[in-house]
């Protein structure tokens, strides 16, 4: 992997530096366990990321609303009721979601050399609360409620294009996702690293199922970091 031209590496939050697999995981399972049998964890996160993938193609919803509609939509698709208030209590459960062991670590490291951003399908009240388990200053934050749209877009991208002022050659984009972050670089000619994180439903994770060639893979953030050093 060649750092040379890198000045600026963005990241995609949740599944790349926030455990978003474990949070859904643990905020779902008690309640798809109320009305029937344990679902597996891996038929929980397939049903999670198609129900979110196609609110987040939709109208623009903050994503406190996309996180709540998601639940309820699996609900009614799994024979589980869902009401308004536990979807609204699954939302608020994101804030407690943990940082891979590896992630603040790996983060010090790298931002000794590079800028680094972030560009999440997040709200700004959301991030500011994962932010504070982080341990860096970033220089910019994209989240989907400033631009109003949610990666896959290009628009968030371009956005933090914008912002870093650097050309593309000079940027590396790290994520988890295929879907939300890989493919979409690759669409716009962005360098990108897959951080392709152990997961019970390998490949995917908590995300929509995608088909892309990352530029670079590694199995952690923290070898990210060694790579760069």
């Amino acid at each position: 992997m060649g750092f040379d031209s890198i000045r600026l590496i963005t990241f995609d939050c949740y599944g790349t530096l926030i455990d978003w697999e474990s949070g859904l995981l643990a905020a779902l399972r008690p309640m798809f366990l109320r009305h029937s049998k344990a679902i597996p964890d891996q038929q929980l996160l397939e049903e999670y990321g198609e129900a979110e993938a196609a609110l987040e193609a939709g109208p623009y919803l903050r994503y406190r609303e996309v996180l709540a509609q998601s639940v309820q939509q699996m609900g009614c698709r799994l024979g589980v009721p869902v009401s308004a208030e536990q979807g609204s209590v699954f939302a608020g459960s994101l804030v407690r979601w943990e940082p891979f062991p590896d992630t603040v670590s790996a983060l010090q490291s790298l931002s000794k050399k590079f800028r680094l951003g972030i560009i999440s399908n997040i709200d700004d009240d959301l991030f500011a609360e994962s932010s504070k388990k982080l341990g860096v200053e970033f220089d910019f934050v994209v989240t989907a409620q400033q631009v109003k749209s949610y990666k896959p877009s290009p628009r968030n991208f371009e956005e933090a294009l914008r912002r870093g002022g650097l050309s593309k050659e000079q940027v590396l984009h790290a994520g988890q996702s295929l879907y939300h972050d890989i493919a979409p670089a690759n669409a716009l000619g962005i360098q990108n690293v897959w951080v392709n994180r152990p997961s019970v439903r390998p490949g995917s994770g908590a995300a929509k199922p995608s088909v892309a060639t990352p530029t670079y893979q590694v199995s952690s953030l923290a070898e990210l970091a060694e790579l760069a050093e």
